[in-house]
């Protein structure tokens, strides 16, 4: 289970790295929430411990319920307490919140996503699919929406849909290629997740070989080169995945630098397994990430 959860893991960055280090989290789009009331925040003292963070976060959850029985439209307050539900634990607290949020602004794919999020969370895996699936159907390209669908399928043992879906997802990029239409479709992104669900479904070869396919049209990009090098290591050609790697590095932007190395590290023996010393690079102190 665990390394089904890290395959996933390396999934998302590689998927997405190019725009942001984003995870399946019910926090990255509440930005907007945190900064209206980032200023209060900041005179505020730290909770004097968990008992009393919990009681300030009940606090401020009914504060927002109140203003929502006056206004209930008040997007501000909706955004405020699907935060403060969140830090609570509450993700049944959550849904009321997130649908409103949703029906207030249908062009805004997010909400929706976290909603589908949401509903996988608490098990109701009809309603999260069915969510990505509107999200889809608007914007064919919507990475976190075909990333959730696509592991909601896979989770349910269902690869064969999971690669349906993304192979109907580039047939549709192309189709409107074809037309001279804009796709907003990262082709490259969706090749990675499709490679990533035959990773999980047992079939390294058909991979690797979308992983050949996509460096030989993009051969500026890091992320099938990294990609490779993981399922190559995992295969056991440790010089292979190296040489990979040391690509990777050298492609990547330099904001992803210190990710690729890392993932390149931790492939290596422990120090002193082999009588050998192996210098494992640190990471750099990481910049505070919407997406944590």
């Amino acid at each position: 289970m665990t390394a089904k959860r890290n395959r996933w893991l390396v999934g998302t960055v590689l998927t997405l790295a190019l725009a942001a280090f984003l995870s399946l989290s019910l926090l990255p789009f509440l930005g907007g929430a945190s900064s209206r009331r980032g200023n209060d925040a900041a005179e505020a003292p730290p909770a004097a411990d968990p008992t009393s963070m919990q009681a300030e976060l009940e606090a401020q959850a009914r504060g927002y319920e109140m203003v929502l029985e006056r206004e209930p439209d008040n997007q501000t307050a909706l955004e405020g307490l699907v935060d403060a539900r969140i830090q609570l634990n509450d993700i049944e607290g959550v849904v009321a919140p997130l649908e409103k949020l949703v029906e207030l602004n249908p062009g805004v794919p997010d909400y929706a996503v976290l909603l589908a999020q949401t509903k996988q969370q608490m098990g109701d895996l009809e309603g999260a699919a069915q969510t990505y699936r509107q999200v889809i159907d608007q914007q064919p390209g919507n990475m976190n929406a075909l990333q959730g669908l696509t592991v909601l399928l896979v989770q349910q043992g269902r690869p064969q849909a999971a690669i349906g879906l993304l192979q109907d997802t580039l047939k549709t990029n192309d189709r409107l290629q074809l037309e001279g239409t804009a796709t907003g479709i990262d082709a490259i992104a969706v090749k990675l997740l499709l490679a990533q669900v035959h990773v999980e479904s047992n079939s390294p070869d058909q991979a690797l070989a979308i992983y050949d396919e996509t460096i030989a049209v993009a051969p500026e990009d890091f992320r099938p080169v990294l990609a490779k090098a993981l399922v190559v290591r995992e295969q056991g050609d440790a010089d292979s995945a190296q040489a990979l790697f040391a690509q990777a590095t050298a492609l990547a932007p330099a904001q992803f630098k210190d990710q690729v190395e890392l993932m390149s590290a931790q492939g290596q023996p422990e120090p002193g397994a082999s009588g050998e010393t192996v210098d494992i690079p640190a990471p750099a102190p990481a910049a505070e990430d919407p997406a944590e």
